[in-house]
């Protein structure tokens, strides 16, 4: 069985190795983000990889010519000696090196670079302890994720977790990739009509021949899918008999993504979708599928995890007050400016109907210097160079572009999409890989800004701060929800 409490996958690097190792090492399931993961590891080689906790992890990778390469061409061992920040207070003295924008047909130097990633994520998260560890991905960002699962599953990936989506399809995946099997999947693609759009991945193309590799099947991760309502769960569990190996339920109070509400969508006088009755998940009922499931947002108190045990659940997942603990992505400033704003009674969150280009709610927290900021938004030039929330679009000639309706307006439109649609739009692309830390820096000196994201129940990190004590850890939030009887 796996363990009560489950640390909420969050951000870009948010839930990174070192919070997802110390929550395994204490007996619960520590998970990283599987999101932007190429740009992490990319970026943190080219700032110099201090401390070589990467080059250790890639030193254990089975394909030592693909390390070589990817040390060749994105580390920076003078950066690794140069840390101090400069006169403006900033850290990365160079412009990061962009990837190739990912898409349906990937060259396999972009797919090794996926595979690579996602395993130094895992192997160094489950590096010095017996626990276990998972892995999140979104089911919204299809391109990467056949790739990144093998990657995950070579450093021997407990738990996949996936969310954002109906991911009916994944359970196979795992199946197969655990025998080196040719995998594919439905691309989703606007304006297809009957057209299907196949997105596939072949492991064993890419080793040659007589690796050993091929030789030994991997270890087939359990998977949990997050979903937000017992007809979601009844589908999966008939979609993929016996693939399901447990859900998380997540209330429209957790942070990060929100399934959207059903029916009609309304909105608030503050602009926020309302959420009803229709919107709760009974979770009697989901006890009766006979299947484990934790319930998520929310949840982050010793009565609210016993509360869940007994309606049934095997536990609870946390996010929010992992993601304000030191063991956290999240940039050392940016945390304690905003816990320090929880403590004055600020740091409100907002449930943006807008802000995502996924088109799902999306949980803003409010920190000047931000995107959450309206002027800071006003002013970011649009840009789309990270690409990880495009979508595929179908063109006249039957070929595939993309489009995200937070790049440029006049590019979007000219793609086919709705002027509209590209309102209140924010580029969390970049925003999430800059609340960790690795903003690009532009070459007109734009900075890219951060935007940071919290659950409905911000006040759940005050019993661990306060105005002499701004920082905790993630062992102190074990202790308080699931101490060990």
């Amino acid at each position: 069985m796996l363990p009560r409490l489950i640390q909420g996958g969050m951000g870009a690097g948010v839930s990174g190795w070192p919070l997802a190792r110390e929550v395994a090492s204490h007996g619960q399931l520590g998970v990283v983000s599987g999101t932007a993961l190429d740009t992490i590891l990319v970026r943190r080689l080219g700032r110099g990889d201090p401390g070589g906790s990467l080059r250790r992890a890639m030193a254990a990778f089975p394909a030592q010519g693909i390390v070589r390469d990817t040390l060749e061409q994105f580390f920076r061992r003078d950066d690794a000696e140069n840390e101090a920040p400069t006169a403006d207070g900033d850290a990365p003295r160079h412009r990061y090196r962009q990837l190739p924008l990912l898409r349906a047909k990937m060259k396999p130097a972009r797919e090794w670079l996926l595979i690579l990633a996602n395993f130094v994520e895992v192997f160094l998260a489950k590096e010095g302890h017996g626990g276990v560890v998972g892995i999140n991905y979104l089911h919204k960002i299809q391109f990467p994720t056949l790739p990144s699962l093998y990657g995950a599953m070579l450093a021997g990936v407990d738990v996949v977790i996936m969310g954002a989506g109906i991911p009916g399809d994944i359970p196979a995946v795992l199946d197969r990739l655990a025998r080196h099997e040719r995998v594919e999947i439905a691309l989703d693609v606007q304006d297809a009509h009957d057209e299907r759009y196949p997105l596939s991945f072949d492991p064993a193309s890419l080793w040659s021949a007589e690796t050993p590799v091929l030789d030994r099947p991997l270890r087939r991760p359990q998977f949990l899918a997050i979903v937000s309502s017992t007809t979601l769960a009844r589908a999966l569990l008939k979609k993929a008999p016996g693939g399901i190996d447990g859900f998380v339920v997540e209330a429209p109070i957790a942070g990060g993504h929100n399934a959207p509400p059903r029916g009609v969508q309304q909105l608030s006088i503050d602009g926020e979708p309302i959420y009803g009755p229709r919107d709760e998940v009974d979770l009697a009922q989901m006890a009766a599928l006979g299947v484990p499931f934790w319930v998520a947002g929310g949840h982050a108190s010793q009565e609210k995890f016993s509360a869940a045990l007994a309606a049934g659940a095997r536990g609870v997942q946390v996010g929010t007050v992992f993601a304000f603990c030191e063991e956290s992505g999240l940039d050392p400033e940016l945390r304690r400016r905003y816990l320090a704003g929880v403590l004055r009674g600020e740091g409100g969150v907002f449930t943006d109907p807008a802000a995502s280009p996924t088109s799902f709610p999306f949980k803003v927290a409010a920190l000047s210097e931000t995107l959450s900021d309206a002027a800071v938004y006003e002013e970011r030039p649009r840009l789309c160079d990270l690409g990880y929330l495009r979508r595929a679009y179908r063109k006249p000639d039957g070929t595939l572009g993309y489009l995200c309706p937070a790049e440029p307006v006049e590019d979007y439109v000219r793609k086919g999409g709705k002027v509209e649609d590209t309102v209140g739009r924010k580029c969390l692309c970049n925003a999430l890989v800059a609340n960790i830390g690795l903003g690009q820096r532009r070459a007109d000196g734009y900075r890219e800004p951060p935007l940071l994201t919290a659950g409905d129940d911000i006040d759940c990190v005050r019993p661990f701060i306060s105005a002499g004590r701004l920082s905790y850890h993630a062992r102190d939030v074990i202790e308080a929800i699931a101490p060990r009887t």
